[in-house]
């Protein structure tokens, strides 16, 4: 029976979860602290023992001084520096992306990761459509005031809510500052080009009939600077009940454009080798042509005037040199933290956050993207010998038929007007308000309000107007002036067209450009609501306690509500998808859902002090929810640990997840984007085996199959959009694991936790349309090919009527399974005969990752990705490497130079990605694709980087911080454009995941006064 009324929806989740409480039997009583998990976690310096070692699921905690020795300004570059971590939206990225920094823990996707402030939610960063966007968004958070970051591996639903399928990642924020400090950084890239891939560069302009728009940057480079300067304000209440912490900081990026690097001068072709293969690029080039880019004509750079040629494969425009590699920011924080004890049972508390970030994509120049335009056979702005060439509808040529039209693909590059720039701005807020308090020994509760807010715009220039490329493509002879003017002027129906002359040489003018280049404004915003409520106990003096252990049960209960609301509009071009070469329309999206939570936890010690039970510990957690858009769900949680000996503890944990559908997954328009990597029916050649199986998958003939045209930029199109019938996905996390801390070599610790996590039902943007093709062509099975709709031209990106279906919808499965090690050692070098030479400390984190698979449907064989990238194992992440580690050795020394000099401390750092292997060379049916399996592309090469790190106090209140990373400047491992998804594969590489901008040098200073 559904439950309609409010009333009675709360007064069965109170029996329920009240029953799910109380059935746990006899437990001892902890409140549950300020992450919101029931734990024994107390940290208050570097010497005590990080949340892992005390937690009973894995934890990996990134402490102040770590984040401080990386040289972070972006915290996203010291949360995706962890081996849990995968690669998401960053700085990085510039074509789609969403002006964010999101977080993808396990590969299994930002949006089931779930960030944390303190142990409160974090909002998601922006309500912009593009891509599964619907994410905290970094770049909210100052790196300068956080303390630790905590990585929770696995579902956390039932204690944290939705979204936290993969686990949470907390940071716990400084609080109780007292005085003034000063935390301000610079740094910038150094690099020296010295690729190989410098001399294909060479290779290729000389070929090129455009040698132009190819070019190599100098053999020494700087460049990339990022400055961050911040101040912090804490001041404590004259009666010692209360503190105000205040801060404020702004942070500022400089560009590094993709011809700054000689192996991202060109976007590379994939081949035997590159060298072979050579520079590729989109048919979208320059100068113009009509008709396939293999066959048909181009205007004639060196014909006298205005002249045509035919076509080639080679005649493409290196695109990739204007594409920002580092996309420019500038950020501005502040906000405060404010606490006051108003009476004995009583905390008043507040948070005030807010941030303005504003960042720019800029990819290549826009133009008329290769698409179906019509051009009037008495243009006067052709020659004679043009016309002679250009064929006409009906048949013939257009100095046959001077009454007729050529109708077909029309493409050129708008080199004159330069790159296509979306400005992107971030306004975010998010406040606070709580009270806190004991309610006498035994006792302590938690409410608080929440609110946050995003309010995004953005600007996009560079692009052309679709529907005035064809006003300016037709045109007359003015009768009263003799002059060549837009047929559109002559009949009123655009009077400020001007001719676009794309059939000669230099015939573009700055008011054709005026006219042609539309700007387009976006804009939304998206609001976060919280209410909450908790309750802890100790229930021992109650009773409540098990006969063989001394303490009793600790318990947590509350109750929560939350609402999320996104509306998200664009002007009328943009929404009309009338920006030519924009990858889609941007229609609106307004939605909003709501969702009323009760929780329970319960920690239960059975057994203590004990001959091999030292401590045996029982968890368990539930939440109740019921939404308004997908209805009630359930999620628990079941854990333990066991401490046979003070040296080695044990811990296991079950937990089911429950991820719900989000606002943009829900509501979202139907849009036809750029979604896809392949189409293997396009390109092919007479006698390829091929041509009959796409003839029979589509319908076509053998000749509509031979003309179907092949992008050279790898872009295809896909029918995205919202599914208000999706259901909430739901998992099953394990883990087992073991904390080793020897009594005979204290300062020693190691953890090692195996996990797998699966995702059931799991919400995706369709099926990944790669393979949708490859199974249609394999299988022949209706339902796969009848997901590609293809145009009248065969195509599946000439025009918005070409696409692949991929809305949202629930899918198959998700699995990842793998170990975690973690391992730490601090000690002084006395202990070890060395007098006076100071403490070091070790720590080092690395996960082999065993299997990251997915079953497109249900009932599906699994594909695995683990070790592999590629276009179908790369589409929406990145490359999957088995093992990733990093380890950190510090020196502190007992140096001292008078007051100048009171402390030093050196450290290096060595972080290792494994080699990955490409997807399309796999022997699994489901991603071998022999038309992809390209030698130059088999591998991505195993990568190792060395990070060193120098700090010094002087006069106890100034640190410096000075360092290097990437020391050695090792350039990224390289992928062709087959196999390079636009988004996550920027300038032939994984920038995101690999250091590819060489050497990063950095010198920061703290000063408290």
């Amino acid at each position: 029976m559904k439950i309609k009324s409010m009333r009675e929806r709360l007064l069965a989740s109170s029996m329920i979860c009240s029953a799910a409480i109380l059935g746990l039997a006899a437990t001892p009583a902890l409140a549950q602290d300020a992450e919101g998990e029931v734990s024994e976690i107390v940290v208050t310096g570097t010497r005590i023992p990080s949340p892992n070692l005390e937690s009973v699921s894995p934890v990996t905690a990134i402490g102040a001084a770590d984040i401080k020795a990386q040289g972070i300004t972006r915290v996203e570059d010291m949360v995706n520096s962890l081996p849990q971590a995968f690669a998401a939206q960053g700085a990085a990225l510039s074509n789609g992306s969403t002006g964010t920094a999101t977080v993808n823990l396990r590969g299994l996707g930002a949006t089931r990761t779930m960030v944390l402030i303190d142990g409160r939610r974090l909002m998601p960063g922006t309500p912009n459509t593009l891509g599964p966007a619907y994410a905290a968004d970094l770049n909210f958070i100052p790196s300068s005031l956080v303390e630790r970051v905590d990585v929770l591996t696995g579902g956390a639903s039932a204690v944290y809510g939705a979204d936290a399928v993969a686990g949470v990642v907390n940071f716990i924020m400084q609080r109780d500052f007292e005085g003034v400090r000063l935390d301000a950084q610079y740094g910038i890239y150094q690099h020296k080009n010295d690729s190989p891939i410098a001399d294909v560069v060479r290779a290729s302009a000389a070929a090129s009939a455009t040698p132009e728009f190819f070019g190599l940057p100098d053999e020494n480079v700087r460049d990339g600077e990022s400055s961050e300067i911040t101040l912090i304000l804490g001041v404590n209440a004259p009666d010692g009940r209360g503190n105000i912490t205040a801060y404020a900081g702004y942070r500022h990026v400089e560009p590094i454009l993709q011809i700054n690097r000689d192996f991202s001068a060109c976007t590379l072709n994939s081949g035997d080798s590159f060298a072979e293969a050579g520079c590729g690029g989109s048919g979208t080039a320059f100068p113009a042509r009509f008709g396939p880019l293999n066959g048909g004509l181009i205007v004639d750079l060196d014909g006298p005037g205005n002249t045509f040629r035919t076509s080639t494969g080679a005649d493409v425009y290196n695109f990739g040199p204007l594409n920002y590699y580092q996309r420019p920011d500038d950020r501005y924080v502040m906000g405060a933290f404010a606490r006051y004890q108003v009476a004995d049972w009583a905390e008043a508390y507040a948070d005030i956050m807010f941030m303005d970030d504003r960042s720019t994509y800029q990819i290549a120049p826009g133009g008329i993207f290769a698409g179906t335009f019509s051009v009037n056979c008495a243009n006067p702005l052709l020659s004679a010998q043009q016309r002679a060439l250009l064929p006409a509808v009906g048949g013939g040529s257009c100095a046959d038929n001077p009454a007729g039209t050529f109708t077909g693909t029309v493409a050129r590059r708008n080199i004159e007007g330069g790159g296509r720039q979306g400005s992107t701005e971030h306004v975010q807020y998010r406040y606070i308000l709580g009270l806190r308090g004991q309610l006498g020994e035994n006792w302590n509760y938690d409410a608080f309000l929440q609110y946050g807010r995003v309010s995004y715009n953005q600007v996009q220039t560079g692009f052309f107007r679709t529907t005035a490329i064809q006003n300016a493509l037709n045109v007359v002879i003015n009768p009263a002036t003799g002059q060549p003017v837009c047929a559109s002027v002559l009949s009123g129906t655009d009077a400020a067209c001007v001719p676009y002359n794309i059939f000669q040489i230099g015939g573009v003018t700055p008011a054709a450009l005026n006219y042609l280049e539309t700007p387009s404004f976006q804009t939304g915003n998206l609001h976060e609501r919280v209410a909450n409520i908790s309750l802890g106990g100790n229930l021992t003096e109650y009773g409540l306690k098990s006969p063989w252990a001394a303490d009793g049960v600790g318990v947590s209960v509350g109750a929560e509500y939350r609402r999320e609301q996104l509306d998200f509009a664009a002007d009328f071009v943009a929404s009309a998808g009338l920006l030519n070469g924009s990858g889609g329309a941007n229609p609106p999206v307004d939605g909003s859902y709501d969702v009323y939570e009760l929780f329970g936890e319960a920690r239960i010690p059975l057994i203590q002090d004990m001959p091999f039970v030292r401590s045996l510990t029982a968890e368990a957690a539930y939440r109740f929810s019921d939404y308004s858009s997908s209805g009630i769900t359930h999620t628990y949680k079941l854990a333990g640990d066991w401490e046979p000996v003070e040296d080695l503890r044990l811990r296991a944990s079950y937990q089911r997840a429950v991820r719900t559908p989000n606002v943009l997954e829900l509501f979202s328009p139907q849009n036809v984007v750029l979604n896809g990597t392949t189409d293997p029916c396009a390109g092919l050649a007479a006698g390829d085996s091929l041509v009959a199986r796409c003839a029979q998958a589509f319908g076509l003939s053998t000749a509509q199959v031979l003309a179907i045209e092949e992008n050279p930029a790898n872009q295809y199109n896909g029918r995205v959009g919202g599914n208000p019938n999706l259901d909430p996905e739901t998992s099953d996390t394990y883990s087992v694991g073991f904390v080793y801390q020897p009594s005979y070599l204290p300062g020693l610790n190691l953890s090692v936790d195996w996990f797998d996590i699966k995702v059931k039902d799991y919400i995706q943007q369709g099926i990944n349309q790669d393979l949708v093709l490859t199974r249609c062509l394999d299988s022949l099975d209706p339902f796969f090919c009848g997901l590609v709709n293809r145009d009248a031209q065969g195509s599946l990106f000439l025009s918005p009527q070409g696409f692949v279906e991929a809305s949202w919808l629930n899918s198959g499965a998700l699995r990842t399974s793998g170990v975690d090690i973690n391992a730490g050692y601090r000690t002084d070098l006395d202990r070890f005969g060395l007098d006076n030479m100071g403490g070091i400390s070790f720590s080092f984190v690395g996960t082999w990752l065993d299997e990251l698979s997915t079953q497109p449907l249900p009932g599906d064989p699994y594909y695995d990705c683990a070790g592999l990238y590629g276009a179908i194992c790369s589409s929406a992440n990145a490359p999957n490497p088995k093992w990733r580690h990093k380890a950190r050795l510090t020196w502190n020394t007992p140096l001292t130079v008078g007051d100048w000099v009171n402390s030093l401390g050196v450290s290096v750092q060595w972080r290792h990605f494994d080699s990955i292997s490409l997807d399309a060379f796999d022997s699994d049916p489901q991603l071998s694709n022999p038309d992809v399996a390209y030698e130059s592309d088999r591998v991505l090469a195993s990568r190792d980087y060395f990070d060193l790190t120098a700090t010094w106090t002087m006069k106890d209140s100034v640190n410096f911080r000075l360092g290097v990373n990437n020391v050695f400047d090792k350039d990224p491992p390289l992928t062709g454009s087959s196999n390079c998804p636009t988004g996550p594969c920027n300038g032939n590489t994984w920038p995101q995941i690999y250091d590819a901008f060489g050497r990063y040098i950095f010198l920061g200073m703290t000063a408290d006064f």
